[in-house]
């Protein structure tokens, strides 16, 4: 069992030192001119390893990065899908050290200032979305398919997004706890 707990640690360390090195890479470099041979010669790995990891460059900075919400959605109770998603995000963000939570800030911020990542992104939200809305939807007892699941995910994930950018643009902003607030926000009707 102990081993099984070393061989994920180290699993982690070799993910967390790979997208370290690719993003430093990218700073110095540039996304478009930096290799996958170069980034795994700078976590030292071979690229080999770099793709059991990552299937492509792209992957290092697109929304299939998601897992801790997701893991998160997945243990909440049921509930109101506003309440639900809130619960998840706290959750996940729980989950997270300081550390982590700045490099995926920086990652989510270096994602949303390349082009062609902006557009990765875009293209795979809806796995990503349909997958969010199955969970909410079992949470709330309603049908996947219901299009106040729809609305719900999507009023929380724009409320999310606007954090987001203005978290962006102030690297300060304590974006954990003003997402919970915008969330809370909206759990309570928008009101002004």
């Amino acid at each position: 069992m102990a081993d099984i707990g070393l061989r994920e640690r180290k699993k982690a360390r070799t993910r967390e030192t790979i997208l370290r090195e690719a993003f430093r890479l990218f700073r110095e470099r540039g996304y478009n001119v930096t290799t996958v041979e170069q980034i795994a010669e700078a976590a030292e790995i071979s690229p080999a390893t770099f793709f059991r990891y990552f299937p492509t460059k792209e992957d290092l900075v697109t929304l299939d990065r998601f897992p801790p919400l997701v893991e998160a959605l997945a243990s909440q109770p049921p509930g109101a899908p506003v309440t639900v998603l809130r619960g998840a995000f706290r959750a996940a963000f729980a989950a997270l050290s300081a550390e982590e939570i700045a490099a995926g800030h920086a990652r989510e911020v270096f994602a949303a200032t390349v082009p062609e990542l902006l557009v990765a992104n875009l293209r795979r939200s809806p796995a990503l979305i349909a997958e969010v809305c199955a969970i909410v939807a079992d949470r709330a007892g309603c049908a996947g398919d219901d299009p106040r699941i729809r609305n719900a995910v999507g009023a929380a994930f724009g409320v999310v997004a606007m954090v987001w950018a203005q978290w962006a643009q102030d690297a300060a902003l304590d974006g954990p706890a003003e997402i919970d607030e915008a969330l809370a926000h909206l759990e309570a009707g928008l009101t002004l």
